[in-house]
């Protein structure tokens, strides 16, 4: 290794590969990150939509008329709702394809305009069919962007400063959640609630197409299609010129070839025992993320500060307190996630969920029947105990560490099969949480703690490891070593 080099996350790097901090890079990652915002919007104005009364009406008179029966019409308008999450799923898997044909920018180009779309058939909608197509053109963009924003920005920030870059995903994400929040708050009737607040999901669409119009492709994808002279130029826009592309360079090109004499396909590639550890991570991070108990507390806190007697008041203040919290400790994230690292992160984040649902689980157990204000008060602290522990880990972290844990010729793949798993997760769990937590009642924050921890203590260490460099880490692993060992 070059002179001068320094021992990162175990991995023996030189100064000149750890990259520098440029202007151009900021602002192309963050450009490439904004995709988030289509989805953190939508998540926010999309359940508020759907539980109007004026919107039901006007698409849906016959659940309005149905109200009585109150669990049939649960379940119609959750798989209404759930069709977003269907499409995505499928997105993401597609998403991994087309990207090694038209690259990572060209994948976050047509989330923008598949999103538009959907926006404007969801808008203007004046039936039921047209609402669907919307909504199932809304899930496709989103999942082309999910999937292509964290590999983007991973591939594009330098070593030393990926996680902070990369974190910009995640604070979008939740700031779209507070932006369509308000609108669900703040309009009412159903022709300018549909108008304002679903039109208005334009808005972060436009800004991310455009601004993917604007930005070059990253070197690893324009290699792996052959543009070798785009994929230096690309480089050096976000390196600087006083910076020596060529070492850089000349390891992403290897890492292709490698990958390209192996002559296998992607998802062949993805099975193999070697990249056991990859597929395993890539998969469970995402999925278990939604398995930490945040949305339980994201989308019932106010059915339980309700339960516990609290007044509408209460409730809603409770939501606002929740989503602040949520959006301060991404930013938190943004601040620490390179300087300790992802693991530390992790474990940290991983205890402190586990810690406060185990807490939330002994009140709900000692206690029936409205709560007492002090305890309300308790309950919320620990809420956002839970809110802050999942901004600063599990939320940002779940669309790094894939991204920078797959090979190159497998990222796309492997990280578009990923968001899909955490599209199944979540679409079940829209399906099924609601009877669970009737049925479990405090058990089910016992299960969610339970498998945060569990799955916590597998995750690796990648902060500052160039994404050429990333074997070392699966080699020095405690458990994942042994899969790595046999090549």
């Amino acid at each position: 290794m070059a002179a001068g080099g320094v021992m990162v996350g175990n991995v023996d790097i030189s100064e000149n590969e750890e990259g520098k901090l440029t202007t151009s890079v900021v602002i192309i990652c963050i450009i490439a990150a904004s995709a988030g915002l289509m989805f953190g919007y939508d998540i926010g104005v999309s359940g508020g939509v759907t539980t109007m009364e004026p919107f039901l009406k006007e698409f849906f008179p016959s659940v309005v008329a149905k109200m009585a029966d109150t669990k049939q019409d649960m379940y119609y308008l959750a798989a209404f709702t759930s069709s977003l999450y269907i499409a995505g799923l499928v997105s993401s898997i597609v998403a991994g394809r087309v990207a090694t044909i038209v690259g990572r920018r060209g994948i976050l180009i047509m989330s923008g305009v598949i999103f538009l779309i959907g926006t404007a058939l969801n808008a203007l909608a004046v039936h039921v069919a047209m609402l669907i197509l919307g909504r199932i053109l809304i899930g496709f963009g989103i999942g082309f962007g999910n999937q292509a924003a964290p590999v983007y920005v991973t591939e594009m920030a330098p070593p030393k400063w990926r996680g902070t870059l990369s974190t910009a995903f995640q604070f979008y994400l939740c700031s779209g959640g507070r932006v369509g929040h308000f609108y669900q708050l703040c309009l009412g009737s159903a022709r300018k609630l549909r108008l304002a607040a679903l039109g208005c999901a334009a808005i972060p669409a436009i800004i991310m197409t455009i601004g993917a119009l604007s930005i070059p492709d990253t070197p690893s994808s324009l290699i792996q299609r052959g543009r070798y002279n785009e994929a230096r130029q690309s480089l050096n826009k976000v390196r600087g010129v006083e910076y020596d592309t060529e070492a850089e360079l000349n390891n992403f090109i290897s890492s292709a070839n490698a990958a390209s004499a192996a002559n296998h396909e992607s998802y062949k590639k993805l099975l193999q025992s070697r990249y056991r550890p990859h597929l395993v991570l890539a998969l469970a991070i995402p999925s278990f993320q939604q398995l930490t108990g945040v949305n339980v507390v994201a989308f019932y806190a106010p059915v339980l500060f309700r339960s516990m007697g609290s007044g509408g008041q209460m409730a809603l203040l409770g939501a606002v307190i929740l989503g602040a919290v949520n959006l301060g400790s991404a930013l938190v994230s943004t601040c620490i996630v390179d300087r300790i690292g992802r693991r530390f992160l992790f474990l940290e984040g991983g205890l402190q969920l586990s810690l406060s649902e185990v807490a939330i689980a002994c009140i709900f157990a000692r206690q029936l029947g409205p709560f007492s204000a002090t305890t309300a008060i308790v309950v919320l602290v620990l809420m956002c105990s839970i809110s802050a522990a999942f901004g600063w880990s599990w939320g940002p972290l779940t669309w790094l560490v894939p991204s920078e844990i797959l090979p190159m010729d497998v990222r796309p793949l492997g990280q578009g099969i990923g968001i899909a798993f955490n599209f199944i997760v979540t679409f079940v769990l829209s399906q099924i949480s609601l009877a669970l937590f009737c049925h479990l009642k405090y058990g089910m924050f016992l299960l969610y703690a339970a498998l945060t921890l569990l799955m916590t203590v597998f995750v690796p260490e990648t902060k500052g490891v160039p994404l050429e460099s990333m074997d070392a880490v699966w080699r020095k692993h405690w458990y994942w070593r042994r899969f790595i060992s046999e090549v």
